[in-house]
């Protein structure tokens, strides 16, 4: 039986970017541009407060108690979407439209 991954290192890399290290030693860096929608993660939209993460549980968090689920971010850092230029190109429109005032989750940015 496997034991779950968990986030044991965190360092912020610009942007809405952190690189995670895991128990079992993979490492990436991931862009959670795409989940800075709804209440919860409303706060992670400015800067100064996406910088104030920490390791809870085994997975990123910020104060106001959104997180991540490891098990996703470990998938995320493990594969690397951010090198797929179709993810890089609605990525970077997500960030444009927070940048306008929009705010348009990436799941509305068309492909």
């Amino acid at each position: 039986m496997s034991s779950l991954p968990f986030v044991v290192r965190a360092e912020y890399r610009g942007d809405y970017k952190i690189h995670l290290s895991f128990n079992d030693g993979v490492e990436g860096t991931v862009d959670f541009t795409h989940w800075l929608h709804g209440p919860v993660f409303e706060p992670l939209k400015d800067s100064g407060y996406f910088q104030r993460f920490f390791l809870d549980g085994g997975t990123v968090a910020w104060p106001n108690g959104a997180d991540i689920a490891p098990e996703t971010l470990y998938e995320r850092a493990k594969y690397r979407l951010e090198d797929d230029p179709r993810f890089l190109k609605r990525i970077e429109a997500a960030r444009q439209s927070f940048r306008d005032g929009r705010g348009v989750p990436l799941e509305e940015v068309p492909e």
